[in-house]
């Protein structure tokens, strides 16, 4: 049991960490800088393939970021294999700048409800960006790693590099090649080119050609096509 002057030395020791902390926390709390993305494309596109079979879909983003680290929720409800019926990704990351190049270190925790039964509905990624900036042009390298991927996949890797150009003050283009290697799991090279445009301040458009080396499974997530998106942002 504590006496009187135990018990005063407690209490002054709790108002003054929580008097202390309070400001502390609500400063922080001002610099958190928050985003949301919205937007619609014909294809749901992942790792150069589609993963919605052919079908459009929508989804949102919010990222809360303080400094160089953030946090970012993306949600989609695109019906996929295995029987799920979205996509649900959470991902903690930090965007550090060294040397005249920029880096983003995340880790991604991947989770798609509706999943059928036996099926892990979910897993994790870690994933690293490097990119090079040099006026107009901008060359990013991406590593993405799965120790454990979905259904049947276990350890694989996505390594892609994309190029970009600033044609003008609202228009990007961009090219990009990627190679999948996946451990009980299909392996294969995706490709796509393509333009992004400022409509307005918030609103941007892309078309963009995708394709891949499993090509020929013309009815398939492997399969060449346009796809084109609306992304909203505030």
């Amino acid at each position: 049991m504590l006496n009187r002057l135990q018990l005063a030395g407690v209490v002054f020791a709790v108002v003054s960490f929580v008097t202390g902390a309070l400001p502390a926390a609500a400063a922080a709390a001002e610099k958190v800088d928050v985003s949301v993305e919205l937007g619609a494309a014909t294809e749901y596109v992942s790792k150069g393939i589609g993963k919605s079979m052919g079908e459009p879909h929508v989804y949102g983003t919010v990222t809360a970021s303080n400094g160089p680290a953030y946090i970012k929720v993306y949600a989609t409800p695109v019906e996929m294999s295995q029987g799920s019926d979205s996509e649900i990704l959470t991902t903690v990351g930090v965007t550090p700048k060294a040397a005249g190049l920029e880096f983003d270190f995340k880790a991604i925790y991947r989770l798609r409800p509706g999943t059928r039964d036996g099926v892990d509905s979910t897993y994790w990624e870690v994933e690293a960006d490097v990119t090079k900036k040099a006026g107009p042009v901008s060359a990013r390298l991406r590593v993405n790693y799965t120790p454990d991927g979905f259904a049947g996949t276990k350890e694989a890797w996505w390594v892609e590099g994309q190029g970009t150009y600033k044609v003008a003050a609202k228009t990007k283009v961009s090219a990009a090649l990627g190679v999948r290697k996946a451990e009980l799991g299909k392996d294969y090279t995706a490709y796509n080119v393509g333009v992004r445009q400022g409509l307005t301040k918030n609103l941007e458009a892309d078309v963009r050609w995708y394709g891949s080396s499993r090509g020929d499974d013309l009815r398939g997530e492997y399969r060449p096509g346009l796809v084109g998106s609306l992304i909203l942002k505030f």
